[in-house]
């Protein structure tokens, strides 16, 4: 069975995320942790939470993902903006210990002048001092498509970002289509080749969830500008073959496409269609 969900926003709690999500067809769903352009958070209502975690498991609900902000960057050059990461990513993690099948999902960060290696290094250690010891929540480093400064451009970073962890047994990807194609990888006429290449670098054990979003710009890009499902260059074939994947198969998918809730129901109807053909 294909597992797949949109974008939700947590402004309403966490049992309504999980009705408006089975509304849509839909059997799991992303959300941002908290203001993704700032760092405000939701006050912490363990009982709804735990109103979720019952839902989930009564209609069967793939694993759900958590989206840090997009202004956490623990790999920046101003020691504030990376204290900041620091203490987000740690909350964040602690927050979800109430959440039920959760995974957390960040963008690695943007080294700013300072180097890959020197970026590597201070991510790791970011993850080092946030993750603890027993968390149930997995974290997954996001596939970047390589605009500016951006740690995660290829699988050899984000390698090299897991083999620096402490709690590496908890530290997994979510790989994004528009990301990686953007990125430089042929996912479009060269899948299997794309699939080889992540597992051997990385090891597909690590894979745990997929964004799937089309792209609005050509393959190698590097510009990160998510299109709707079949109206990008990635296009609809290539999804089909994306969700028919046996490597992909019984992951969950996320979509971060342009749309309203209805749209996303458009989307995930098709790409189930296409899943299933």
């Amino acid at each position: 069975m294909l597992h797949i969900g949109c974008h939700l926003s947590v402004s309403q709690g966490f049992l309504h995320m999980g009705k408006e999500a089975l509304s849509i067809g839909a059997d799991t769903f992303q959300f941002f942790t908290r203001n993704p352009r700032g760092g405000s958070v939701r006050k912490l209502d363990v009982e709804d939470m735990q109103a979720l975690n019952v839902f989930m498991k009564e209609h069967q609900f793939a694993p759900i993902l958590a989206h840090a902000p997009y202004t956490l960057n623990g790999c920046s050059k101003t020691a504030r903006t990376r204290q900041f990461a620091r203490e987000a990513m740690a909350e964040d993690l602690r927050r979800l210990e109430y959440v039920d099948h959760c995974r957390y999902n960040f963008h690695p960060g943007s080294h700013v002048g300072q180097g890959p290696e020197k970026g590597i290094e201070l991510i790791a250690d970011m993850l080092n001092t946030a993750m603890f010891p027993g968390q149930k929540t997995k974290v997954l480093l996001e596939t970047m498509a390589g605009k500016g400064s951006e740690i995660g451009r290829n699988f050899e970073e984000i390698a090299a970002i897991i083999d620096k962890t402490v709690y590496n047994d908890t530290i997994g990807v979510c790989l994004d289509t528009c990301h990686v194609f953007d990125g430089g990888y042929d996912i479009v006429n060269h899948l299997d080749d794309v699939v080889e290449r992540f597992d051997s670098i990385i090891g597909l054990d690590r894979l745990q969830a997929i964004h799937i979003n089309d792209s609005k710009n050509e393959l190698g890009s590097h510009k990160d500008r998510h299109e709707k499902i079949g109206e990008g260059h990635i296009g609809l074939e290539a999804f089909t073959a994306i969700v028919r994947h046996p490597a992909f198969r019984n992951l969950p998918f996320y979509l971060e496409t342009p749309n309203d809730l209805q749209g996303y129901a458009h989307e995930i109807a098709v790409l189930r269609a296409a899943g299933e053909r």
